[in-house]
């Protein structure tokens, strides 16, 4: 891909994260679509008290496009550690303070971004939704699950879908979609950071639209609960048993077998030497030659 591309990624915690690290050298404007359904941790104690969007994989976005030498990036996601604040990043509260001073998470984002340095020409970090979303699981024997952490704990999952069912996606999100040159889902848990961003209003609709590449990005291993045993075409079965459908699928070499997967996959060195996270240059050379 060339300096102008226009690049999208989709899901949300440590995934999407590194996958804006990949994509930011290169791209010439990046589009960080997030979920907001999370209820654990900081984020779910805040979401107790205050009726948000879940703040804390927007913050790791919005470190993860700051400047390498801005004071923000690691200030974003400072933690207290004793008091009534122990465990919340610095992160977290800003954007609490910042949706109830202008309004809405949107808002708060972009104030926080040019805080923190993020160039607005080139990047930004959209919540797929302002609104306080609450993500649900089915399991195969019907069983039905409410909230992130729960859906993450269950297994069997057939379907994921967040409530209230007819919450809009972001205008911002869906125009960024339809106008991609390449579209990024993953890495991240399959059910609660990928699907619970696909899944709300209509972004499902714009990935059908959009002329871009659609590429999913595997995770170096299956979850350990919600998607155990998963090989590459039980993830893509799930994403198309939700209709989001992908192009492109690119593992880590060796990491996942593969099974009878009907789409193209590409497989790849993009792990660090751990083999537990994926590394951003090499991930991020890979993604630069499937959207060319």
């Amino acid at each position: 891909m060339n300096s102008s591309s226009r690049v999208v990624a989709i899901g949300g915690g440590h995934g999407l994260a590194v996958t804006l690290r990949a994509v930011a050298p290169w791209a010439g404007h990046v589009t960080a679509v997030v979920s907001t359904a999370d209820d654990g941790g900081s984020t779910g104690r805040l979401r107790q008290s205050w009726d948000v969007p879940a703040l804390g994989d927007v913050r790791r976005c919005l470190a993860a496009l700051a400047p390498p030498q801005a004071v923000w990036g690691r200030l974003l996601e400072r933690r207290f550690d004793a008091g009534e604040l122990d465990g919340h990043p610095v992160g977290n509260l800003l954007l609490l303070a910042l949706t109830e001073e202008l309004g809405d998470l949107q808002a708060a984002c972009d104030e926080v971004a040019r805080t923190a340095g993020v160039d607005a020409e080139r990047a930004r970090v959209v919540p797929v939704t302002d609104d306080a979303v609450v993500l649900h699981g089915r399991t195969v024997r019907g069983a039905v699950v409410e909230g992130q952490v729960a859906v993450a704990h269950t297994p069997d999952l057939v379907e994921v879908w967040v409530e209230p069912r007819g919450t809009a996606a972001s205008t911002v999100a869906i125009q960024a979609i339809r106008a991609a040159d390449l579209v990024v889902l993953g890495p991240g848990s399959l059910y609660t950071s990928v699907l619970a961003a696909a899944m709300v209003g209509d972004v499902r609709q714009a990935l059908a639209d959009t002329p871009a590449r659609v590429v999913y990005v595997s995770n170096l291993r299956a979850e350990r609960v919600e998607s155990e045993g998963y090989d590459l075409a039980a993830h893509v079965d799930a994403l198309d048993r939700h209709d989001v459908h992908v192009d492109v699928v690119l593992a880590q070499r060796g990491a996942l077998p593969a099974g009878g997967v009907d789409v193209e996959v590409l497989e790849a060195e993009v792990a660090e030497h751990d083999g537990l996270m994926h590394r951003p240059t090499a991930l991020g050379s890979v993604l630069a030659s499937v959207g060319g």
